[in-house]
């Protein structure tokens, strides 16, 4: 039996790997990846020495040579859009939609996959998000987009995304969104308490009985705010309802010196392994920037369920069940 061609992805915004590694566990080889942030792209060089990372700004990256790749992905800044900014979309300076556009056009993949934070599927974003599949359109693609639970998908945490998965004209085959998984979601404890106890914390596995639903929403923030914490208020407030302390990221685990009362923060592994990346998958840069990187990636298992989606397409065979 002869194995369907290798599929090649663009990503633009990669960030910290999390798009980039779940489209690598879908089957897609990686072309190129265009991050501006220098402490991402070292965590991408560190943990993939093979590929190819463009550190420059998207607004001037010239896409002319990765024209005919199947899959253009990005994951463009949510602060113009996120419910926790002042959500100005089109008049935010940080408003990449546009260039992720401009780079579809040059491309021309035989397919497009761009996220955001749910805040985009808002009605105040109707008319935006009307103009970009209008735009697509013209293109020659057809576009559909989704609000997909992270949690549906094995990662233990909510984190809601739009996603938005178009179509070049002349690619055969029906599209299929993939399946949820039956399965019930890892708790916060569940996938936490190992790391709690590794430094031999007496009390981690009263408190990881208490950690026993998935966790909100982890929260990068910006260059401009944010910092290594777990986000607002009403965030840290629900973090602490499950035992974290959400006031700051830690440097270690906690030891077993502290007692079993005492209520530990997230390390950014913990934080990573809430995020859905593997153990394995290292973040370069001190504490703040590599808690930043984990905070504002694309879930690997979601990005990996989509396209393993997008590839039954380009492959033209039914879609599988997500694992």
């Amino acid at each position: 039996m002869v194995s369907p061609p290798l599929k090649y992805v663009l990503e633009l915004c990669a960030g910290a790997g999390g798009q980039s590694l779940g489209l690598e566990l879908a089957g897609f080889e990686l072309a190129a990846a265009v991050e501006i942030d220098k402490h991402a792209c070292a965590t991408l060089r560190m943990n993939r020495p093979d590929w190819d990372v463009r550190e420059e700004d998207l607004c001037e990256f010239n896409a002319k040579e990765f024209e005919g790749v199947d899959l253009v992905a990005a994951g463009v800044p949510c602060p113009p859009f996120s419910m926790a900014g002042k959500q100005l979309g089109a008049d935010d300076e940080r408003d990449l939609f546009p260039e992720a556009l401009r780079v579809i056009r040059a491309v021309k993949p035989r397919a497009i996959l761009l996220e955001n934070v749910r805040g985009f599927a808002a009605p105040k974003f109707d008319d935006y998000r009307k103009k970009i599949i209008s735009r697509l359109k013209r293109m020659g693609y057809t576009s559909e987009w989704k609000v997909l639970q992270a949690s549906d998908f094995g990662v233990p945490q909510l984190r809601p995304r739009f996603v938005l998965v178009g179509f070049r004209s002349d690619t055969s085959g029906s599209f299929e969104w993939p399946l949820v998984s039956e399965e019930t979601p890892t708790s916060v404890g569940e996938a936490l308490v190992d790391l709690m106890s590794e430094d031999g914390w007496g009390g981690a596995k009263t408190w990881a009985k208490k950690a026993d639903r998935i966790a909100p929403t982890l929260v990068g923030g910006s260059k401009k705010h944010g910092g290594p914490d777990l986000g607002p208020t009403r965030a840290k407030k629900a973090w602490l309802e499950i035992g974290v302390d959400g006031m700051g990221i830690a440097n270690e685990p906690p030891t077993k010196l502290l007692p079993k009362s005492h209520i530990p923060r997230l390390t950014v592994r913990m934080a990573a392994r809430i995020q859905g990346f593997s153990d394995d998958w290292e973040f370069s840069g001190k504490k703040t920037n590599a808690y930043r990187q984990v905070g504002n990636a694309f879930p690997p298992p979601v990005a990996e369920a989509v396209g393993r989606s997008i590839i039954s397409v380009l492959d033209g065979v039914p879609a599988l069940a997500s694992k």
